[in-house]
C-alpha cells in the first residue's frame, strides 16, 4: 500500500527556516505565515492563538504509527528538551516540508489539539525552527482557552472557497506549474495553496479517507488505475464527448457557425447507428433506442447549460463548449497529489502524472477560460441534472474567482507558452 523510492530519502523532518539579517524582510511561504510573522514581531501571542483558532495546525506522527491507529487514536511525536520539558510541536499549511518515507503530518483543529495534545507535555511549539515560532505554555487553563477559540472562530466554510498562493517554494514556470494550475477549481473549493508541490492536504489520515470516500481508493494499486483513467479520459462517460464531438464535426465542415439542433441530433444518432453496426453492436432492440433516445436529449441538456454559462459569464456570446476533457483532467490534477498525501504515489510518479495533467489539458483547449467551462460542464452533467443548484453554483464562483483574483494560476500561468517575447509569453512568475 506504501509507496516510496530511494531517491525520496531526506533528512528534512521538520521544517528549518532561517531568520531573516538584520533589517531584511522576510518572505514567508503564505499569507497565513506573513500575518503570523507580523504577530510575532509585535509580541501578540493571544492574536496569534486565534489566528490558529481559525486555521488549525498540522503534527507531525510517525508513518506506521498513524496507518496502525484506530479512529479514536491520534498519536503525536513529541520531544523533550535538555531542562525537562516535553513539548508538542505543530506547523501550518505553508510552513510544512516536503513529504517524507516514514514521517507523516495530521491536521487538527485548536480545538481538536485539546484532546490530541498528550497529558505531561508542558510546551506546545508553533512553527518551531521559522520565523514566525511561538510558543505557549500548556496547563488545563490553557487547553480550555484552546477550545474556547476553536467554538468561537472556527467554521470549515470560511476556509473553502478562496485562492490560496504559495510565495516561496513553488516550482519553476514550466509543466508542473502549469499541471498544478489545471486543479485549480479543487484547490479553489478546499482552499488548498494551488502551487505547492510539498503535498500535505488535509492531513495523512484525511487524504487516505478523502480518496477512500469519494473515489474507493484504498491502496496504490487503486490510485494507480483511477490516476491513468482519469489522465485518459476514461472516467467520465465517453458518450458526453461523442454528443460534442458531434457538433465539431459539423461546425468542421460547414467552417464554422451556428449548428442547428436538429442537424445535431440527427447526426449523433446516425454516427451511433453506424458505428454500431461496424462494431456488430445489436441496433434493434428497446435498450439501444433509449441509449439513441438519451443521447438526442443530451443535446438540449448541453444545449441549455451553455445558454446559462453565457447569461452568467462563464461562456463568451457565441461560445460553446468542445470537450469535457477539462473536467478529468482537473480531478486527474488533484489525484496526483491525493495519492501522494495518502502515500500511495511517490514523488516521481505525482510529477509525472501533472505533467501528464498539463499536456492533456494543452491537447484539449486553448485557454484557462476554455478549460474552466469544459470543466464545469464535467461536473453538471455529472451532479447538477439541470437544476442549477450547489453543484452549478459552487463551481461558478470558483470560475470567477480564478478568472479575476490577481493571485489565481490562470493570470499568472500562461495556458499555452507561444511566444516567450510576446503577448503570449510566460506571464508572471509567483513569487
Amino acid at each position: 500500500m506504501h509507496a516510496a523510492a530511494e531517491d525520496e530519502m531526506h533528512d528534512e523532518f521538520f521544517p528549518l527556516v532561517p531568520a531573516p539579517e538584520d533589517g531584511a524582510r522576510w518572505q514567508a511561504p503564505t499569507d497565513l505565515e506573513q500575518y503570523l510573522y507580523k504577530l510575532c514581531r509585535a509580541d501578540n501571542a493571544y492574536a496569534y492563538l486565534r489566528t490558529l483558532a481559525i486555521e488549525g495546525v498540522y503534527y507531525p506522527v510517525r508513518l506506521d504509527e498513524a496507518r496502525a491507529a484506530g479512529d479514536d487514536a491520534h498519536p503525536m511525536l513529541t520531544n523533550e528538551t535538555p531542562d525537562g520539558l516535553t513539548v508538542a510541536q505543530v506547523y501550518t499549511a505553508g510552513l510544512l516540508p516536503r513529504p517524507h518515507p516514514f514521517l507523516v503530518y495530521e491536521y487538527a483543529t485548536l480545538g481538536a489539539l485539546e484532546r490530541i495534545v498528550p497529558e505531561g507535555v508542558d510546551v506546545l511549539a508553533v512553527n518551531a525552527a521559522t520565523p514566525c515560532e511561538q510558543y505557549f505554555l500548556i496547563s488545563d487553563e490553557e487547553r480550555e482557552v484552546w477550545l474556547d477559540l476553536h467554538h468561537e472562530l472556527f467554521s470549515s466554510d470560511a476556509l473553502m472557497d478562496r485562492v490560496v498562493t504559495r510565495r516561496t517554494g513553488a516550482p519553476a514556470p514550466g509543466p508542473l506549474l502549469h499541471g498544478l494550475a489545471c486543479g485549480a477549481h479543487l484547490c479553489f473549493a478546499n482552499g488548498d495553496a494551488w502551487n505547492t508541490l510539498h503535498w500535505h492536504g488535509m492531513g495523512y489520515r484525511g487524504e487516505v479517507e478523502r480518496i477512500a470516500d469519494s473515489w474507493n481508493v484504498h491502496g496504490r494499486e487503486d490510485w494507480s488505475s483511477i490516476q491513468n483513467r482519469l489522465l485518459d479520459h476514461e472516467v467520465s462517460p465517453w458518450y458526453w464527448d461523442f454528443v460534442l464531438g458531434a457538433r465539431n464535426e459539423l461546425q468542421r465542415i460547414r467552417g464554422g457557425g451556428r449548428v442547428e439542433t436538429e442537424q445535431w441530433r440527427d447526426t449523433v444518432e446516425r454516427t451511433l447507428r453506424a458505428r454500431a453496426q461496424e462494431t456488430g453492436t445489436p441496433t434493434h432492440d428497446p435498450d439501444f433506442d433509449d441509449f439513441v433516445a438519451h443521447l438526442r436529449s443530451l443535446v438540449g441538456t448541453v444545449l441549455r447549460y451553455e445558454a446559462r454559462f453565457r447569461a452568467d459569464g462563464l461562456l463568451p456570446p457565441d461560445g460553446h463548449v468542445r470537450t469535457v476533457a477539462a473536467w478529468d483532467v482537473g480531478r486527474g490534477s488533484k489525484m496526483a497529489r491525493w495519492g501522494r498525501g495518502a502515500r500511495y504515489a511517490t514523488e516521481a510518479e505525482m510529477h509525472a502524472a501533472i505533467e501528464r495533467a498539463s499536456a492533456a489539458a494543452q491537447a484539449a483547449y486553448e485557454t484557462w477560460e476554455e478549460f474552466s467551462a469544459g470543466y464545469v460542464l464535467g461536473r453538471c452533467l455529472h451532479f447538477d441534472d439541470e437544476e442549477f443548484g450547489p453543484w452549478y453554483a459552487e463551481v461558478l464562483t470558483a470560475h470567477r474567482a480564478l478568472t479575476t483574483d490577481p493571485e489565481s494560476p490562470w493570470l499568472t500561468v500562461p495556458f499555452r507558452d507561444r511566444d516567450r517575447n510576446g503577448a503570449d509569453g510566460p506571464g508572471r512568475r509567483p513569487a
